[in-house]
């Protein structure tokens, strides 16, 4: 199955979290659209943490009703939040590869998108003729599917009812530094 994927940060004290929704191609319209209508007028983009609490609650209801993946890889980053990224990173292109991913879109962090383009050049080369996978880094006005990871890593990290109301959408967590 060729799948799209979309990846956004977040940190919660020392912990580091890489989410990536998971979209194949027939919902990539869809999807957008429905995240394009949740926006107020004037509206450039969804950012979880910049949302009133009871917006926060009607967006990610109707986020979960349109029936979103979103994978999160979740590590430590005691050692340093690039060392826990680019972790995160490698596993993630690996997994990506498995699923026979055709895109892999981030959310851009400007000079430091390096690191990634690094991190993933290294997993394509031990790889090689495996996969034709894109990679890119986009700014999140520009590509609303970011939003669907950013809302769901906000939402797994803060815990409590925010990680219970956004279960559904979460697949896997993949723990790096947990046995």
């Amino acid at each position: 199955m060729s799948v799209h994927a979309f990846v956004d940060e977040s940190r919660r004290n020392d912990t580091y979290y890489l989410a990536v929704a998971i979209v194949p191609p027939k919902d990539l319209k869809r999807l957008r659209s429905a995240l394009r209508a949740l926006l107020f007028p004037g509206q450039r983009e969804l950012h979880f943490y910049n949302e009133k609490q009871g917006r926060r609650k009607l967006l990610l209801s109707k986020l979960v009703e349109s029936g979103p993946r979103v994978d999160i890889y979740r590590t430590s980053c005691r050692q340093g939040e690039e060392r826990a990224r680019q972790e995160c990173v490698a596993r993630l292109t690996d997994d990506l590869l498995d699923l026979q991913g055709h895109r892999l879109v981030f959310d851009s962090r400007a000079s430091r998108d390096t690191f990634d383009v690094h991190t993933i050049r290294s997993v394509l080369n031990k790889r090689a003729g495996e996969s034709l996978l894109v990679y890119e880094h986009v700014d999140s006005v520009d590509e609303p599917l970011l939003w669907l990871a950013d809302i769901a890593v906000w939402c797994h990290g803060a815990g409590g009812d925010w990680a219970r109301r956004a279960a559904p959408m979460i697949g896997s967590v993949i723990r790096l530094d947990w046995p």
